[in-house]
């Protein structure tokens, strides 16, 4: 018989053991070492995994009296809880730091549509969830007041094993929360809090909201999973991307819309003060924005205002190097559940479509686009590494017709890692003045641990498999803790090519089976249960591990996890990455790795194109021109560079061993890595990162749009949108109009620039005009600009045209260039390109002058 109805029977703990319960309820103990000690003596068989809510759900009354009358487990309590006090209490950075630009934010909402927290919350899919994950720790770590919201899938993510053959299988266990380290959000009389939002044709979604304490960031998630909602809304929150289009937005729609009420009545419950930066991550959850403008409708204000005040306190941060991987839905889908009948009446339909509108991306007219939704409600947007900034304005560069790509407002913050969560007590515990024994032998132990841990996963998952005890024997020397041990593992997309390692079997198999360097792989990934390429590259993998000749020296290991992720970061010597450059957006694992010891071995994309050093590790060369259109041909080139790297520079260099037994090359790697590369892949490095360059600038932006500023920046908008297409550049003259001025320029050269601008309805203070100047290719067109602003000199002339001059400064040789152009100018514009408006010289455009651009 199957139970119709799960619930959790918690022990009635004595006085004295009350702080297990708030210990084990904040997370902070899946990063903080003392604490996971103090949760693991209490069930040092592991029966309930590294998860405290489980082990004191599993507590006995014996052994809580046994407990209770212990003084030095009690003295480690105490302990444990007067730290988790101070950590939550006492000032942090955030607090302490000055020199801030502007007062900073005295509250944030962070909104991802996963987290990845900890094993015991599995609310994550990859990289995205993980981060987000990070970024909370860190940002309780500093202090920062963020309150995070997200979802509570009740199936989370898959679980994966595998079949005989090796085919994914994906399974859906139901999570109770009442097993889980989250608590009810209540009202004070105690109902639970709820939230609703209104659906076509009279419907309704209800949520409640769970908290997970983060340190001393509360994650608020909501759930759908309640009574008063029908079959078909109560399953909204079943599973982490999944169902339908439909099924999809209303996740986004329970995200966004649903996000912001859950986060008001968490204010209003605790007394903490209302968020004044939003921070949306990735599109999936930037329906918010909507919410707000409704929100400040109520309040009095039109569209267009609560438009630009919703923007100035909004940071949008795409995750995305492809419009392949952004949400997008069908615009009469999304009128129908957000128009009149849906959730957001009230506010204009035909708006709110045009937020997500993606033709100036080359997209679909009938397509609601929610990147696009989501750049145009934030006045402030990054991508997740500098190479991805690049790629992201060149992907976004439609939405700011006229701009040179370099000039797209979405600049970049590089991801970070939160080190206390991924680094090995032993790596953590080493400093500058370790010796190469003492680092080298902390290097084995770690590996060795990782061989240990790899082995009865493997045996696990034959099991699953269907194979029988008598079968297994050879598990026992799967791997070998004195090998050279490369790791790899991630989602299984196409572009992260699991397989490419598998490109030349037969040269794979050398390196595994060298007989003086001998090499051993760890794999791990999920495919995406609706991708069936994806798990025909996994089978490929699992298969060829399979094989007797090289099973004790590559293996599949399935259901890759935070849990598992904890043990194969250290213990690996090398982290492969090898994505299509440049799909990896950021690109995280490797940084992980790094903060270990462990060294990169990587295609120059993500994180490591910016940071790579030969001292940290190796570049994978990519192929480039004709290669690289050809795919078979690109694969084969990259593969074969993999294999020549790892046989001709990787392996030697590991098993160059002193006197001593000790490679010194390779520990120089690793000391270098962890001192110098260290420091950069920080979580903390990148969360201070946005507090100072993007959440106190929005924040103060946010300040400065009462609203009165808001209806006055948004008729101003207005109007010199209207006014826009009577706005010229008429005459343009450089130097004193001689040609062989120009012609025998010499560096040091102060050339004057005088031009003639028609403003039509515009005056000189709604405009700036600038000179823009660079070295220029054989079509003129301009590189590594610089502008100078040019200023109004004297009155218009009898046609109406404002004169302007400036000076440029010629010091750089070579082949120079000058245009001239006019931008809209207005104190309360974060970036000259926001409004999406540029004038140019007619010989320029080729189209006239003063073409409305946006």
């Amino acid at each position: 018989m199957k139970a119709i109805r799960r619930f959790t029977v918690r022990p009635v703990l004595p006085d004295t053991l009350r702080p297990l319960a708030e210990l084990a309820h904040n997370l902070r103990w899946s990063w903080h070492e003392p604490t996971r000690a103090l949760f693991a003596s209490l069930d040092p068989e592991g029966r309930t995994g590294a998860d405290p809510v489980r082990i004191l759900g599993a507590l006995e009354a014996p052994r809580l009296v046994a407990l209770a009358a212990d003084p030095d487990f009690l003295a480690r309590l105490t302990a444990a809880a007067e730290d988790l006090d101070t950590y939550l209490h006492a000032p942090r950075w955030y607090q302490q730091a000055t020199g801030h630009a502007a007062e900073p934010p005295a509250a944030l909402a962070y909104f991802s549509p996963e987290f990845g927290v900890a094993a015991a919350l599995p609310q994550y899919s990859g990289g995205l969830g993980i981060l987000a994950g990070d970024h909370l720790k860190s940002a309780s770590d500093l202090g920062v007041p963020l309150i995070g919201v997200g979802l509570l899938y009740r199936h989370g993510y898959f679980r994966q094993s595998l079949g005989r053959d090796g085919w994914q299988q994906e399974h859906y266990p139901v999570l109770d929360p009442g097993e889980l380290p989250v608590t009810l959000l209540r009202e004070a009389d105690g109902a639970p809090a709820r939230i609703t939002l209104d659906l076509p044709g009279g419907r309704s979604l209800h949520a409640h909201i769970w908290i997970a304490q983060v340190g001393r960031v509360p994650l608020l998630m909501l759930d759908s999973d309640v009574e008063e909602n029908a079959p078909g809304e109560r399953s909204v929150t079943d599973r982490l991307y999944g169902g339908g289009s439909e099924h999809r937005l209303l996740q986004e729609m329970l995200l966004g819309i649903g996000g912001v009420r859950a986060v008001r009545t968490y204010t209003r419950l605790t007394g903490t003060p209302d968020p004044e930066v939003f921070h949306t991550n990735e599109g999936h959850a930037g329906l918010l924005g909507l919410e707000r403008i409704r929100e400040l409708q109520e309040e009095g204000l039109d569209f267009d205002s609560a438009l630009e005040t919703v923007r100035a306190g909004t940071v949008f941060t795409t995750h995305t190097p492809v419009p392949a991987g952004i949400d997008r839905f069908d615009r009469s889908l999304v009128a129908r559940h957000l128009g009149e009948d849906g959730a957001l009446p009230g506010v204009d339909t035909g708006r709110v479509l045009a937020l997500g509108d993606e033709t100036p991306l080359g997209g679909e007219p009938g397509v609601f686009n929610m990147a696009a939704m989501g750049l145009r409600l934030a006045q402030r947007a990054n991508g997740v590494s500098t190479l991805h900034g690049a790629v992201s304005r060149a992907m976004f560069a439609g939405l700011w017709p006229g701009f040179d790509t370099e000039e797209v407002p979405i600049t970049s913050i590089t991801n970070g890692v939160h080190a206390p969560t991924w680094v090995a007590p032993e790596a953590a515990r080493l400093d500058r003045d370790v010796t190469d024994r003492e680092l080298w032998e902390v290097r084995r132990t770690l590996r060795e641990r990782l061989v240990t841990d790899v082995r009865e996963r493997l045996r696990a998952s034959w099991r699953q498999r269907g194979a029988a005890a008598a079968e297994l024997g050879w598990t026992d020397t799967v791997l070998d803790p004195d090998v050279l041990t490369i790791g790899f593992a991630r989602r299984v997309p196409s572009y992260k090519r699991l397989t490419l390692m598998l490109r030349d079997k037969d040269r794979l198999r050398a390196l595994l089976l060298h007989p003086e360097r001998p090499v051993q792989l760890v794999v791990a990934g999920k495919a995406h249960p609706a991708d069936d390429g994806g798990k025909r590259l996994v089978q490929e993998l699992v298969r060829f591990a399979d094989d007797p000749r090289v099973r004790h020296r590559i293996v599949f290991l399935p259901d890759y996890g935070m849990e598992m992720a904890r043990d194969l970061y250290p213990g690996c010597d090398v982290w492969l990455n090898n994505p299509l450059r440049p799909l990896e957006a950021c690109g995280t694992s490797g940084m992980k790795a790094a903060l270990n010891g462990c060294l990169n071995l990587s295609v120059l994309d993500g994180w490591w194109d910016e940071w790579f050093e030969p001292e940290f590790g190796w570049a994978i060369p990519t192929a480039d021109g004709a290669a690289a259109a050809d795919e078979e041909r690109r694969d084969d080139l990259e593969a074969a560079a993999l294999y020549e790297l790892i046989e001709r520079r990787v392996a030697p260099r590991f098993y160059d061993r002193g006197p001593d037994g000790v490679p010194a090359g390779w520990t120089a790697m690793v000391r270098r890595t962890l001192a110098d590369l260290g420091p950069k892949v920080l979580a903390d490095r990148m969360v201070r990162e946005y507090v100072e360059r993007l959440y106190v600038p929005a924040a103060a932006a946010r300040r400065a749009l009462t609203p009165a500023r808001a209806r006055e920046l948004a008729a101003w908008k207005s109007r010199v949108r209207e006014a826009w297409p009577k706005v010229s550049v008429d005459h343009v003259e450089v130097g004193d109009g001689l040609a062989d001025e120009l012609e025998h320029a010499e560096l040091g050269a102060t050339p004057v620039v005088r031009v003639r601008v028609a403003l039509g309805a515009l005056g000189p203070d709604d405009v700036e005009v600038q000179a823009v100047t660079g070295r220029v290719d054989s079509d003129d067109t301009l590189a590594d600009t610089r502008t100078v602003s040019l200023k109004p000199a004297g009155r218009p002339d009898l046609e109406g045209r404002q004169p302007y001059a400036g000076t440029l400064e010629l010091d750089r040789t070579g082949s120079f260039g000058c245009t001239v152009r006019v931008l809209p100018a207005h104190p309360l514009l974060a970036h000259p390109a926001e409004p999406g408006l540029v004038a140019l010289p007619e010989e320029t455009t080729g189209e006239g002058a003063g073409v409305l651009l946006r």
